[in-house]
């Protein structure tokens, strides 16, 4: 590896960083060697003087025996990394800035006290997002280890990595399918009457027309009784024309839809392409997946600012309920929002930054994309509501709550019932924004899947990337296709909550523990010293030690203690999907005592509770993966 690549340990002019070790004086002929590939590497051949020294013959003889070694791990050669710093901030900002902050933070923010659940999001972010963002930017890059191998600093919880490898791989199966329906609504906004803006024929007697050309119609019937028995067209479009829903999975779920099929293969073919070269081609989509939402976002920010009763909406949104600030419900939804709108605690952040060079400053980047996120949130609040508050406007309500519906609801029947009833170009604006919701989207998607990728690779490396991608997408349209039957959504419901909302927080706390407490927060500090050059201060010490850890297990408990049965749509599940859904999360948990348990069995010891203490302990190769990087690793720590 040639000095540039090695970030100024190798045939570098670059000065020593404040707190590394930079070992530049001539050994003794017998000095100390280091192990590799059957050769005896000296301080010499590390650096000497700015120049890379070939290596000499292995020692042989009474020398050898002599010379004490010390193994350190093979350079993989075939790893990728970022072909600029900047990709990696903005596949970050890609992955992090999703659905979440457009669909979700708006309808959260709205129902736990408007404006005044922008403050406990901060504190929460300043207590948990960011400085768990941080620890895994740098447990990534240090080690350069997806998030199943980067356990080798504590083998016995190596089951945290493969338990958020399998809720990673559950998320990204269905959301291809959320892709697959914001493709439908996109290439369906492109005729020349949106057509969720009228009623269908077989649709007379229950529907009100979301069209500007039917506001009329809609508010002669919002005076009448007749309101009460009749449904949107937006909301009757998506139900029974795009989802084609079932009133119950008591039956089964149906058959997946052909047109959200197809469009489910081209929402998994370009993932594929996007990851066909692993990094190196997902790092030059970044510029693209990471700025252009922003864009469409500012320019339906700009639209809904001059539309009547925009400013209404937006007040409504940003008015804060200082009662709500007081209810545990709204701290709770604070962290949810900030551990999932970051994606924190599922691997990518430790999968991404794993392909950064060893000392690229991680904290500039975490403390950007937290701060983006947050942004992002929040501009996305104001462009949402501001339609929204068109929407109240034209239909002669007075509360803009009363147009809101959850969850995909949001997405899918709200914004387009808003985006209807513009009279200039509707159609203009709808591609708008269902293009960014898919740009969105896409970013997130790719994140994921190269997080399940890097798993298959550092497994077996000699897996290409174009293959790896191939068997995750296939894969991925076949299990998709169940999310695009009549019954997908309630699957889907089912999946989400079982497979990765309820898991998720389990394994944070087991990721946090094995971090802060097993591999210890003094290791990682020095790790940082030695990587970055500087000590984390008392800030992230406690965060990584107790604040983030308690304040975790508090949520869990409070989650756990508040816990109803599960419905869609006041639908209660038959008894066996019940039984399916605590499956999963049974699944998902066992892998800690599973690979625990592995961990004990392989580890090297006479007695068992030498085996447990070994497997505690991180692995004889842990460290940085380059090997003259490794070599004064070991250096470091044993002089510290």
């Amino acid at each position: 590896m040639e000095g540039r690549d090695n970030n100024g340990f190798i045939g570098d002019n670059s000065p020593s960083i404040a707190g590394q070790y930079r070992w530049t004086t001539p050994a003794a002929p017998n000095g100390v060697h280091v192990t590799h590939g059957g050769l005896a590497l000296t301080d010499v051949e590390l650096a000497v003087g700015g120049k890379t020294v070939p290596r000499p013959t292995p020692a042989t003889g009474e020398d050898a025996a002599r010379v004490p070694t010390t193994t350190i791990p093979e350079p993989n050669a075939d790893r990728d990394q970022w072909g600029k710093g900047v990709e990696f901030l903005m596949s970050c900002i890609a992955m992090s800035v999703g659905l979440g902050n457009v669909w979700r933070f708006p309808f959260v923010a709205l129902e736990n006290g408007g404006g005044a659940f922008v403050i406990p999001y901060i504190i929460v972010l300043l207590l948990v997002g960011k400085p768990v963002y941080y620890m895994e930017m740098i447990i990534g890059q240090f080690s350069s280890r997806g998030s199943v191998k980067v356990y080798d600093m504590a083998p016995i919880m190596r089951g945290v990595g493969y338990g958020q490898v399998l809720s990673t791989t559950i998320v990204t199966t269905y959301y291809a399918s959320l892709m697959a329906t914001t493709l439908r609504y996109l290439f369906d906004s492109f005729q020349s009457i949106l057509p969720w803006a009228v009623c269908e024929d077989s649709w007379a007697g229950s529907c009100i027309p979301s069209g500007s050309r039917n506001v009329t119609m809609a508010s002669e019937l919002a005076n009448g009784t007749a309101l009460s028995n009749r449904t949107s067209s937006a909301e009757l479009y998506f139900t029974k024309v795009v989802l084609k829903e079932l009133d119950g999975i008591d039956d089964g779920i149906g058959l997946p839809d052909l047109r959200l099929t197809l469009f489910l293969v081209l929402s998994w073919s370009l993932v594929f392409l996007t990851l066909i070269k692993g990094v190196k081609s997902s790092g030059k989509a970044s510029y693209f997946l990471a700025l252009f939402p922003y864009v469409v976002m500012t320019v339906l920010l700009v639209r809904a600012c001059t539309l009547p009763g925009a400013v209404d909406g937006i007040v409504y949104f940003l008015k804060p309920q200082w009662d709500k600030i007081y209810d545990p419900k709204v701290w709770y939804a604070a962290v949810t929002q900030c551990f999932f709108s970051l994606s924190i605690c599922f691997g990518n952040i430790i999968m991404y930054s794993s392909y950064n060079k060893f000392r690229h400053n991680v904290y500039r980047d975490a403390t950007i994309v937290t701060s983006i996120d947050t942004f992002t949130s929040l501009l996305a609040g104001c462009t949402i509501f501001g339609i929204l508050g068109h929407l109240a406007h034209v239909t002669g309500k007075t509360d803009v709550g009363n147009v809101v519906k959850s969850d995909a609801g949001l997405a899918f029947i709200s914004y387009p019932e808003a985006i209807a009833k513009f009279e200039v170009l509707p159609q203009a604006f709808s591609v708008l924004f269902f293009l960014m919701l898919f740009v969105l989207g896409i970013g997130s998607n790719v994140a994921m899947t190269s997080c399940v990728m890097t798993v298959i690779k550092d497994q077996f490396p000699r897996v290409r990337n174009w293959q790896a991608a191939t068997i995750i997408a296939i894969c991925g349209v076949l299990l998709g296709s169940i999310y695009v039957t009549p019954g997908g959504q309630y699957v889907l419901k089912l999946v989400d909550y079982y497979g990765a909302s309820s898991i998720a927080l389990v394994l944070a706390i087991a990721e946090l523990i094995a971090i802060g407490w097993v591999y210890g927060v003094d290791r990682l500090c020095k790790d940082t010293e030695f990587m970055l050059g500087h000590r984390p201060n008392l800030y992230w010490r406690l965060c990584w030690r107790w604040i983030t850890p308690l304040l975790m297990f508090v949520i869990l408990i409070y989650n756990l203690v508040t816990l109803e049965p599960l419905m869609y749509k006041q639908y209660v599940y038959p008894t066996v999907a019940y039984g399916i859904g605590w499956c999963i999360f049974a699944f998902g948990l066992l892998q800690l005592p599973i690979w625990a348990a592995y961990a004990v069995y392989k580890q090297s010891g006479k007695s068992l509770n030498e085996k447990i203490k070994n497997a505690f302990k991180p692995t004889a190769a842990w460290g940085p993966i380059d090997p003259a990087t490794h070599y004064e690793y070991k250096k470091f720590i044993d002089e510290d």
